[in-house]
């Protein structure tokens, strides 16, 4: 899978951008906030619908646009070939009045080859893996931030998982209000059946991808864990989910002892029919709290390396060699399930690395179809590699090429 065109209409720094890309490697330089992080941030959205330096998407439209324009509208427009296959993928965010005066409200449309679809029905037609300095909250982070993590893999490669994450959350919403009510002026317990059931249908499905997922992911992450710290360490993911499926036998005692829990067998069915069953027994107790205590919306990840947790003893370097490891690991992944390589985009990787870890990380390039790379300082490649790959420079929104191989 390979990017081959890529247009931006009022998207961020950009008014208007239009870059046609090879199929290799593509180094852009230049200065800082001068448009390459959005460069690479525009086809990351294009994967996942969402931005991974902006707090909102009302902050992607570009800020230079006309106050007095009733509507505002950023697109990403990108075209991408798959399984040689050409399609055509295009967002746009749109800010339009909302009726009160002053009051504006953010929009999003996505189109597929020019249909209009949804959003869930869109994810894992465009597959990348995105490596920035700031992912290191995945593991320093809250749960929230590694949950994200999860779900934004499994978006792209397990089908209807993003259709069942949006249930899901909608289910919890409602939940959570009724248990407030009945909290606050009584009533029977039996109206949190219906959502009972839709919970326990949908965190089902999300239950299962995650344990399959990080089964996966970390067995392939060890791998590149131990060629990377040269088998002086062993990396390992452990879930924690807020309800576990596999509970202990009455009368079982559970021992404090370390042991990797094998959940992989089980059926959604199953889970489901037990989550539920956990759910209502837990009426009382969630009425009294006014939330829903139980679920994967409260699941936890923790990352380890030779048994200690990197989230709370690691030191910077190892949370970086597990970061890379992941991802790594994720490339690898979304091409055993896919069948296409992802496209893989690295933002300013090169500065947070030894020698060693650089020399592992460009190994990767050789693998993947495509690569979008950006450094402030071209000094810290190879000559090597800068006389095999383009070399594009990005000033003040305008791209140029400066080499090519």
């Amino acid at each position: 899978m390979h990017l081959t065109h890529l247009s931006l209409s009022n998207f961020r720094i950009f008014s208007r951008l239009e870059l046609d890309f090879p199929r290799r490697v593509i180094l852009f330089h230049g200065s800082n906030a001068q448009g390459k992080t959005t460069i690479l941030g525009a086809a990351a959205f294009l994967a996942l619908f969402t931005s991974f330096s902006a707090n909102s998407d009302r902050q992607l439209i570009n800020f230079n646009l006309a106050e007095a324009e009733p509507l505002k509208v950023a697109r990403i427009v990108g075209e991408f070939s798959r399984g040689g296959r050409k399609n055509t993928l295009e967002v746009r965010l749109i800010l339009e009045p909302n009726g009160a005066e002053g009051s504006l409200r953010l929009r999003k449309e996505a189109l597929l080859n020019g249909v209009s679809r949804r959003f869930s029905e869109l994810f894992g037609q465009f597959n990348a893996v995105s490596f920035l300095p700031q992912m290191a909250k995945i593991i320093e982070g809250s749960p929230s931030d590694r949950r994200r993590y999860i779900d934004e893999i499994l978006c792209q490669i397990e089908p209807g998982y993003s259709k069942h994450l949006l249930k899901y959350n909608q289910a919890i919403v409602r939940r959570n209000a009724l248990l407030k009510r009945l909290g606050e002026f009584g009533g029977s317990a039996d109206q949190l059946d219906p959502w009972d059931s839709l919970l326990a249908e949908h965190g089902s499905f999300l239950i299962k991808g995650r344990i399959e997922l990080i089964k996966q992911l970390g067995l392939l992450a060890r791998e590149s864990h131990q060629q990377l710290t040269q088998g002086k360490e062993v990396f390992r993911l452990d879930y924690q989910p807020s309800f576990d499926p596999i509970q202990p036998k009455s009368g079982q005692i559970s021992l404090p002892v370390e042991t990797l829990v094998d959940r992989s067998g089980l059926e959604a069915k199953e889970i489901e029919l037990s989550f539920a069953h956990e759910l209502r027994q837990r009426h009382r107790k969630d009425i009294q709290r006014g939330s829903t205590s139980k679920g994967p919306h409260r699941d936890e990840l923790r990352f380890l390396a030779n048994q200690i947790d990197l989230g709370d003893f690691g030191s910077r370097g190892q949370s970086r060699t597990a970061l890379l490891s992941l991802k790594f690991a994720e490339v690898e992944l979304m091409k055993e399930r896919s069948g296409e390589w992802p496209v893989l985009l690295l933002d300013e990787v090169m500065a947070e690395l030894d020698p060693h870890r650089r020399a592992a990380l460009m190994g990767l390039l050789d693998k993947v179809e495509q690569a979008l790379i950006t450094t402030t300082d071209v000094e810290m490649f190879e000559a090597d590699f800068l006389a095999n790959h383009e070399v594009w420079n990005v000033k003040q929104g305008i791209v140029s090429q400066v080499s090519k191989p």
